[in-house]
C-alpha cells in the first residue's frame, strides 16, 4: 500500500523546483543580455550594398559579418533600386527596432542616376543623420560617384553632398566606396555600375578602416578582427 509523501516534504519539493527554475531562466536570461550587448551595425545602402547580380554571402556587407566574427550584429538593410527618399521613410522604423550603435549610409547612386536635385538628395540624407543622431547611432557616410556623362557641373554637386554633409555633422566620411574599382572594367559588372564578387573585398577594405574606428570606440576588441 503506496504511502502519500508528508506535507513538508510536498512544499520542500516545489520549493527546491522553484528556485531550481527561477536559477535557469536567469541564466538563460543572462546570455541573451550578453549576446544583446554586442554593438549592431545598421547598413543602409542600396544595390552597391545588396550585393547585386552576385551571390548574397559574397557581398561585403556579408564578408563584413564573417570579418567580425561575432564581436557585432550587423543588420543589412540594403535594397536595390533604393533611393534616399526610400532609406529616408524607412530608417525610422529600423532604427526602433534594431536600436543601431552605429549606421552606415550608402545611398546615392540611384538618386545621381535619375537627376535628383542636390539640394533634394541633401535635404533627405540629413534627415536620416539627425535621426540616427537622435536614436543615439553614429554615422559612417559612404560617398557614391555618378558616371561623367551626366555633366561635369551635376557631378560636382551631387558629389559635394557627401562632403558637405561630413563637415556639417561632423560625420567621419569614405569619399568614394567604389574607389580602386570603377574604372577597372575586370572588377565591374557588364553594366558598368555594380562590382564583381572580385571586388566585394576591396569595398569592405575601403569602409574598414573608418568603420573599425567606430567599433572601437563601442568597445569592440578588433584584434582577430582584421
Amino acid at each position: 500500500m503506496a504511502v502519500a509523501p508528508c506535507l513538508p516534504m510536498l512544499w520542500f519539493s516545489k520549493l527546491w523546483f522553484s528556485r531550481l527554475s527561477l536559477s535557469i531562466l536567469l541564466v538563460a536570461a543572462a546570455g541573451v543580455a550578453q549576446a544583446d550587448s554586442r554593438p549592431v551595425v545598421l547598413v543602409m545602402g542600396d544595390s552597391l550594398s545588396a550585393a547585386y547580380g552576385i551571390e548574397q554571402e559574397r557581398g561585403w556587407v556579408s564578408l563584413l559579418q564573417t570579418r567580425l566574427d561575432g564581436k557585432a550584429q550587423v543588420v543589412n538593410a540594403s535594397i536595390s533600386g533604393e533611393t534616399s527618399s526610400g532609406g529616408a521613410s524607412r530608417l525610422p522604423e529600423l532604427l526602433g527596432q534594431h536600436e543601431p550603435d552605429i549606421v552606415l549610409l550608402e545611398l546615392g547612386g540611384n538618386d545621381g542616376l535619375r537627376g535628383l536635385p542636390p539640394r533634394q538628395f541633401e535635404a533627405n540624407m540629413a534627415g536620416m543623420i539627425e535621426a540616427s543622431h537622435e536614436a543615439g547611432a553614429d554615422v559612417l557616410l559612404l560617398g557614391i560617384d555618378i558616371p561623367p556623362n551626366y555633366g561635369q557641373a551635376y557631378r560636382d554637386a551631387f558629389t559635394s553632398v557627401y562632403t558637405r554633409l561630413a563637415d556639417e555633422f561632423d560625420l567621419t566620411l569614405v569619399p568614394f566606396l567604389l574607389e580602386g574599382i570603377a574604372l577597372d572594367d575586370s572588377l565591374m559588372q557588364s553594366d558598368g555600375i555594380h562590382p564583381t564578387a572580385s571586388a566585394q573585398p576591396i569595398i569592405l577594405d575601403n569602409v574598414w578602416p573608418e568603420l573599425a574606428t567606430l567599433l572601437a570606440d563601442s568597445g569592440v576588441s578588433l584584434a582577430k578582427a582584421e
